[in-house]
């Protein structure tokens, strides 16, 4: 478990520096950091994000190359590619910390929103492929009318839809599931703010250092 702790408190240091200003971009151009990792990588944790160009996870979380094993589609959304590729990060590479990542004002739930208050007819089977898997964590919000206003209403569905991911990756891999009951890996979700850049998550490893953001 102490990697798991170690993680996650390295990941809330880290956004921290990002937001107050202070990141160290040496981290991301090192020379000889890229010559230590031309044979093998140790990234500590794995990020399941969203592909918007403003939410890079290296950058929010102050990190460098090898640092993070970064999984990125639209909707932050779980799909058998990205389960792989989490697999490969848990068993190959030893990582015990999967963060899924969303961020406010996200593009891809928007459209699901607006899609679900007025289907498009010829829409791309690829970019259904995504509204479907973001859809059932909006629709319940529309049929509650929690709200009027399109922007809070995206970013309830932020929130929804960040949980649903966690609750998938937790369920949806025979290789995620053992390594959790064996408590020898978590899986949370978290949210990043576009304004403040500050990152709140919605789960803390046990033992980690300080509040939730």
């Amino acid at each position: 478990m102490h990697r798991a702790i170690t993680a996650f408190n390295t990941l809330q240091e880290g956004n921290r520096r990002f937001a107050a200003g202070e990141s160290n971009y040496a981290n991301l151009s090192s020379e000889a950091r890229r010559t230590q990792l031309i044979e093998s990588q140790a990234p500590f944790a794995v990020i399941l994000g969203c592909s918007d160009s403003r939410a890079p996870a290296e950058i929010i979380f102050d990190q460098g190359l090898g640092d993070l094993f970064v999984i990125r589609v639209a909707g932050n959304v779980v799909a058998p590619s990205g389960v792989g590729s989490i697999e490969y990060a848990v068993e190959a590479l030893g990582c015990r910390l999967i963060v899924v990542l969303g961020h406010s004002s996200c593009g891809a739930v928007k459209a699901t929103v607006d899609e679900l208050r007025v289907p498009h007819e010829n829409r791309s089977p690829n970019l259904e492929s995504i509204v479907s898997r973001i859809s059932p964590s909006v629709q319940p919000l529309l049929d509650a009318d929690i709200t009027s206003d399109t922007d809070e209403l995206v970013n309830h569905a932020v929130r929804a839809n960040i949980r649903a991911s966690v609750r998938h990756l937790k369920a949806g891999s025979p290789i995620v599931e053992k390594w959790i009951e064996e408590d020898f890996l978590f899986v949370v979700g978290a949210d990043y703010s576009l304004e403040t850049g500050l990152v709140e998550f919605f789960d803390r490893v046990p033992g980690a250092d300080g509040p939730l953001e």
